[in-house]
């Protein structure tokens, strides 16, 4: 495809989704939907699909990072927030621990959290380790 063809095209995609920067979380969800649904073509896409889908990810993250940005806690807080997020009881980290009484002490803050056990909250959890930092 020639550039002046693709260059109209993400001329008429821009005037369709006119994009800018988001202010509401309505606004969010329209972008989110719209990336979506390039998404479920993504193998399809043409050239001003893709440079419209990079403008959307680009406004949609600057929007989330901004709106969403979670406050920084202390590590013992963030592993009590996630378990009573996921529901979890002492008990249920025995194997991110090792064993129960390790699980009771970091959580009556007797014993500090090693590297080892960030790692393992980190993949239990699905968050980066340096929520516990």
């Amino acid at each position: 495809m020639d550039s002046g063809i693709a260059n109209s095209e993400y001329k008429r995609l821009l005037r369709k989704f006119s994009p800018k920067v988001i202010h509401s979380g309505e606004e969010n969800d329209a972008y989110t939907r719209a990336l979506y649904e390039l998404d479920q073509r993504s193998a399809k896409l043409t050239r001003a699909e893709k440079e419209l889908a990079q403008l959307l990810t680009l406004l949609i993250a600057d929007f989330e990072s901004k709106r969403y940005e979670l406050p920084r806690a202390k590590p013992l807080a963030v592993v009590r927030f996630l378990m009573d997020q996921h529901e979890l009881k002492q008990k249920d980290l025995v194997h991110v621990f090792g064993t129960r009484s390790i699980v009771s002490e970091v959580l009556s803050g007797k014993r500090k959290l090693n590297k080892e056990h960030i790692e393992r909250l980190s993949q239990r959890f699905r968050v980066s380790p340096d929520v516990f930092f």
